[in-house]
C-alpha cells in the first residue's frame, strides 16, 4: 500500500467513525461517509464494498493494536498483578486515544444487541490463542497459593474492564462538573486512574497487602 492510500484508508477511517458515532451502524450511509472524507463514493467502494466491512475493519484495526500486547502477557508466566497492571495499562491507554469506542459500544448494543458481539468474537478469535484459559488458570493456581481471594476469572475481568470504561463514558459528568471543564485536569485524573485502578483491583483481591509492591 502507498502512502497516499493509506492516508487516503485513514481519512475514511475517521470520516466513518464519525458518521457511525452520530448515527449507529444502521444510520449511517455511505455517501455521506465519503463525503466527510472529501472523497467519491466511487473511491469509497473501491476501498470498501459495504458498509459492514468498512465498520468491522474500524473496529478490527483499533483492537488489533491492543489486544496481541496484552494476550501475550496473559499468557505469560508473569504475577497476576502484574497482569492487571499491564491491562489496565493498556486498555486505558486504547480507549483515550479512541474515546469514542465505549459510548459507541453501549449505544450499538441497544439499537443492535446481536452485531457486536458477532464483531468482537471475530477479532478477539483471530489473536486469543487460548488467552484466557491461561489467564484462569494463572488466576487458580495463584489462589491455591494462597497469594488471592477466590474470584472467578469473569468476575475480575469484567471489574477491571468495568473500572475502566466509566471515567471515559462519564466524561460530561467528571469532566464539566467534578473539574469543571478543564480539560488538562481531567487528562490528569485519566492518566492517574491507570495506577489507581490498578491498585485498587489488587488490594481487592491480595491475601496479604505486604506482598503488594
Amino acid at each position: 500500500m502507498t502512502e497516499q492510500e493509506k492516508s487516503t484508508e485513514e481519512t475514511i477511517f475517521s470520516a466513518a467513525t464519525d458518521e457511525f458515532i452520530d448515527k449507529g451502524f444502521d444510520g449511517a450511509r455511505m455517501q455521506e461517509i465519503a463525503k466527510r472524507a472529501g472523497i467519491n463514493k466511487a473511491l469509497l467502494h473501491y476501498y470498501y464494498r459495504t458498509k459492514e466491512k468498512l465498520f468491522d475493519a474500524i473496529f478490527e484495526k483499533v483492537f488489533k493494536t491492543f489486544m496481541p500486547g496484552i494476550f501475550e502477557v496473559m499468557q505469560s508466566d508473569a504475577s497476576m498483578f502484574y497482569k492487571i497492571e499491564v491491562f489496565v495499562e493498556g486498555y486505558l491507554t486504547l480507549i483515550y486515544n479512541n474515546p469514542h469506542i465505549p459510548s459507541f459500544v453501549i449505544h450499538e448494543l441497544n439499537r443492535n444487541p446481536d452485531r457486536l458481539p458477532l464483531v468482537f468474537g471475530s477479532i478477539v478469535n483471530q489473536v486469543k490463542d487460548k488467552a484466557f484459559d491461561r489467564f484462569a488458570e494463572s488466576l487458580k493456581k495463584e489462589i491455591e497459593e494462597g497469594k488471592i481471594i477466590p474470584i472467578e476469572p469473569e468476575q475480575l475481568i469484567v471489574n477491571i474492564i468495568a473500572l475502566c470504561i466509566f471515567p471515559v463514558v462519564a466524561k460530561p459528568i467528571i469532566q464539566g462538573v467534578i473539574f469543571e471543564n478543564d480539560k488538562a485536569r481531567y487528562k490528569a485524573f485519566l492518566d492517574s486512574r491507570k495506577k489507581e485502578i490498578a491498585r485498587f483491583v489488587i488490594n481487592s483481591i491480595a491475601v496479604n497487602r505486604d506482598q503488594i509492591s
